[in-house]
């Protein structure tokens, strides 16, 4: 008198894979909206970043974390860098602190291309 009965629903014989893609749809589509407006864009910013890291040498106007403005004067090991801050004022740095580099400077030139220098400059 006070139990009532269940009754089971049968399920449908072979619509359960389509039915199970339609439901990870949503999913699959969000993931490559991220990808393309957040993922992607933010490791061609760090490529750039670090390509511009590997290229720093002596003489680079640089900006670093901590907003300090100097002039690169000392390429160390271990990625370690002397930048002056100031007239007489150097400090050791990361290379991984430098966020911005200002201005590159002219690269050094070799003995072969100051020898070459020093023989047109006699004709």
């Amino acid at each position: 008198m006070f139990v009532s009965t269940a009754y089971a629903q049968t399920a449908a014989p072979a619509a359960g894979g389509a039915d199970m893609i339609v439901q990870f749809l949503p999913l699959i589509l969000i993931f490559v909206v991220f990808y393309f407006l957040l993922i992607r864009p933010q490791q061609k910013k760090m490529k750039e970043h670090k390509g511009m890291l590997e290229s720093i040498r002596r003489g680079d106007r640089v900006v670093t974390g901590g907003g300090i403005i100097g002039t690169i004067t000392k390429v160390g090991p271990d990625d370690e860098l002397q930048v002056e801050i100031a007239e007489n004022v150097r400090v050791r740095v990361m290379r991984s602190t430098v966020n911005l580099v200002l201005s590159k400077s002219e690269p050094a030139k070799s003995a072969d291309e100051k020898a070459e220098e020093k023989v047109v400059d006699r004709k």
